[in-house]
């Protein structure tokens, strides 16, 4: 099972990492993490380095294509040649997915049209201009592709993957390996937050939200 892991300046750590614990557990797994080019790149906080040990003009196909987001995924769907290899990857694939804002680039590449598909709460929205429509769910399996919530949905969908790749029994046994068994002190909805909460949020990723017909409702 080869699987394409696409790394970049500024994505996410979790994003990639999350589903990389849970990925290399399958049976038969090989990861290659892939950028633009070979050598390291920097997390969204900048104090964490990933090695992308093959550039995109090294990899042509892939049973699992995984694009995470963060900060650097407006870049990286700037970049008409890193758009055309997801394309190319994705005509390859089993399954193509997405962790977080790694979505937008899918939408970029135009694989999420006449989908349903997650995202970050915050970018939620823009999915419908590429076509896609958005939901609110953790994880979305449409037809092969797969995408995901922010950040920590990146666990869950891989765990999902796994489930459909391997079945239950080696799904459950790497949740388990990993003892991916989340108890957070308070509930991760942006819907549900406090107002003082969610108005820390809204300024936090006003550069995502926009208009106030963006902002998620408050239940």
């Amino acid at each position: 099972m080869e699987i394409a892991i696409l790394v970049f300046d500024r994505l996410t750590a979790l994003d990639a990492v999350g589903p990389y614990d849970v990925l290399a557990n399958l049976p038969g797994a090989k990861i290659s993490f892939v950028g633009k080019h070979r050598g390291s790149v920097r997390t969204a906080h900048k104090s964490l380095g990933l090695e992308a040990d093959f550039a995109i003009d090294e990899v042509t196909r892939a049973d699992v294509l995984l694009v995470p987001g963060g900060i650097g995924e407006e870049a990286v769907r700037a970049k008409p040649a890193m758009l055309e290899w997801v394309r190319a990857i994705h005509a390859t694939t089993q399954w193509t997915t997405s962790v977080c804002t790694g979505a937008l680039i899918l939408g970029a590449a135009g694989i999420l049209r006449g989908l349903d598909a997650t995202t970050h709460w915050s970018a939620r929205e823009i999915l419908r201009g590429f076509g896609a429509t958005p939901v609110k769910e953790r994880v979305v399996e449409r037809g092969k592709v797969i995408t995901a919530g922010g950040v920590s949905a990146g666990i869950d969908m891989a765990l999902h993957l796994a489930r459909r790749i391997a079945g239950d029994e080696i799904a459950q046994a790497i949740q388990i390996a990993i003892e991916y068994d989340p108890q957070p002190p308070f509930d991760g909805v942006f819907e549900h937050a406090p107002e003082p909460v969610a108005a820390y949020l809204r300024k936090a990723y006003a550069h995502r939200l926009g208009t106030a017909a963006n902002i998620p409702k408050r239940a």
